[in-house]
């Protein structure tokens, strides 16, 4: 199989290459490196499988030869990242997601988006499942991401229903693992880069709000389950086992064996209090559930990040120096919509 993978030198995506190539695929990588890291790429440089294109999905997007899949993985994803970044993010979820349709479209390949748990926002229904359709502010700082997720997920079903492209929409919550970047103020990077620093974990409201963390490895086998079935979904991709931010702190403080303190900050504007996802879809239809647990895929990430001590000092003074967020702030109570 040939598949293009859009955001392939990002997080997930270089992982997905990866795995397409260990299995025996051809991969074409399209990125344009706005967020998305060469060193991602390194080792997959020399294998003639391998294609790396550096494009704007949002500006074109044409890979020459045939396709029997395409993946859109390409968007900002990190906070901190989208917040920097807000017209191109909501470019590459919308110019970006038709460009992409429309190249599978031109193949007759599988398309899969890779959406996320963000379209649920501060979710009203615990857990969620595919179904529910969200509790999101369509006007507040995060929805540039929400948003953009949202809409694009509207294209593919529109271009699914209208044009017959073989479409997969999966819902990605919390996904942790070697190469994130430990600057990308996701709170697993932040935590462990913080622990290995010796510089206090950043934990926002109480900490009782919770989350599903989901190892890399178990995320893209999903990923790969959707690319090779004939399901639309969407589908969520996620570990429903539920931890409070502030255990999540603890784990880490323990794993690093970092005797560093805990600082409380404001809350995040619209940050959701609880996020787990119902994986009974994926399990029904994808035959797919995680297998790594939260302490063995922590103790695999925080060993990635401690062979590279200069990237993390480094990422430890970004995260120090963006403390103070003007997107943190409380929203301005005569903008909010009463509830």
């Amino acid at each position: 199989m040939r598949v293009a993978v859009t955001g392939g030198a990002g997080f997930l995506g270089s992982h997905l290459c990866e795995a397409l190539l260990r299995r025996g695929d051809e991969v074409v990588c399209v990125d344009d490196l706005s967020t998305g890291q060469p060193e991602n790429l390194a080792a997959l440089a020399a294998d003639p499988a391998f294609t790396f294109l550096r494009a704007d999905v949002s500006a074109a997007l044409d890979v020459p030869g045939p396709l029997d899949a395409v993946a859109h993985l390409a968007s900002p994803a990190s906070p901190p990242d989208y917040l920097r970044l807000p017209l191109h993010t909501l470019a590459v979820g919308s110019r970006g997601t038709e460009n992409a349709l429309r190249l599978a479209g031109r193949h007759d390949a599988r398309f899969l988006l890779a959406s996320t748990s963000e379209v649920y926002g501060d979710p009203l229904v615990h857990p969620q499942d595919e179904s529910y359709w969200g509790n999101v502010n369509p006007i507040g700082p995060r929805s540039v991401y929400d948003e953009a997720k949202r809409f694009s997920e509207a294209l593919a079903l529109a271009h699914h229903r209208t044009h017959g492209v073989n479409v997969g929409i999966v819902r990605i919550f919390n996904t942790y693992g070697p190469r994130m970047r430990p600057h990308d103020g996701r709170v697993v990077s932040s935590f462990i880069t913080q622990a290995l620093s010796g510089e206090p974990l950043t934990l926002y409201g109480d900490g009782k709000q919770s989350r599903s963390f989901c190892y890399v490895d178990d995320l893209v086998r999903g990923l790969l389950a959707m690319l090779d079935a004939d399901e639309p979904g969407p589908v969520n991709l996620g570990n429903p086992v539920e931890l409070s931010v502030a255990d999540l702190a603890d784990l880490v403080l323990r794993l690093t064996g970092s005797d560093a303190q805990v600082h409380h900050h404001p809350l995040p504007v619209d940050d959701p209090v609880r996020r787990r996802p119902d994986i009974t879809r994926a399990e029904q239809r994808l035959g797919w559930h995680p297998e790594v647990g939260i302490e063995d895929g922590l103790c695999r990430t925080v060993a990635w990040f401690a062979a590279r001590p200069l990237d993390v000092a480094a990422g430890a003074a970004a995260i120090r120096g963006s403390q103070q967020d003007a997107t943190r702030h409380a929203p301005d109570p005569a903008a909010a919509s009463p509830r």
